[in-house]
């Protein structure tokens, strides 16, 4: 056949269909590939932030929640609790919060934003097990001189209740403090801090 002969407006028609439809199969191979880096929803909501209802959590009591697959507890500290804070001082191996374990708006005498609730993460710096809240004042098993605070059972560190690791125990820390604020007088938001540290 000669070059006159060529339907040269059809053959155009063809290439660009052939191009459209190469174009399309190659969007559909490209998403699931493009779309397999993004992360999950599960791990995206895994460091998501949290929100926690205070509203319930009487005086002396403790609020656990989960936030990054880790247990977090918030305290209503009592007025009891917050007078014997600056008792046990000499006690500490870092009563003033000098390693930074703690956003820059806890570091402070009562390592909170508001003095009477306090926000931990309930994890022992020492080997990563989880103490046992004891918020009683001078248990048979404790002593004398206990004013409240967690006892790792694994093996024996203790911390006030502002998380501040005592002297000659394993825990080489204090307990760390998340990032949090509060959107209104129920609701803390853990996770987040509005850029405030």
């Amino acid at each position: 056949m000669s070059a006159q002969g060529v339907n040269k407006t059809r053959r155009r028609i063809l290439v660009a269909a052939t191009s459209v439809v190469g174009a399309v199969g190659a969007g559909y191979v490209a998403v699931p590939f493009i779309a397999s880096m993004n992360p999950s929803a599960k791990a995206r909501a895994a460091g998501a932030p949290v929100e926690a209802n205070i509203s319930q959590l009487e005086p002396g009591a403790l609020l656990r929640v989960k936030w990054r697959g880790q247990p977090i507890w918030i305290v209503h500290r009592t007025a009891e609790m917050l007078n014997a804070l600056p008792t046990r001082d000499s006690d500490l191996v870092d009563p003033s919060s000098q390693v930074l374990q703690q956003p820059s708006y806890c570091q402070n005498s009562t390592r909170s934003i508001k003095a009477n609730y306090f926000v931990v993460i309930g994890i022992c710096t020492h080997l990563g097990c989880s103490p046992t809240y004891r918020p009683e004042f001078a248990p048979e098993d404790l002593g004398d001189k206990w004013k409240g605070g967690w006892f790792c059972p694994c093996h024996g560190s203790k911390f006030d209740l502002a998380g501040r690791v005592f002297k000659g125990v394993p825990a080489p820390t204090n307990l760390v403090i998340p990032k949090h604020t509060y959107l209104n007088d129920t609701t803390l938001l853990i996770g987040e801090d509005g850029g405030r540290a």
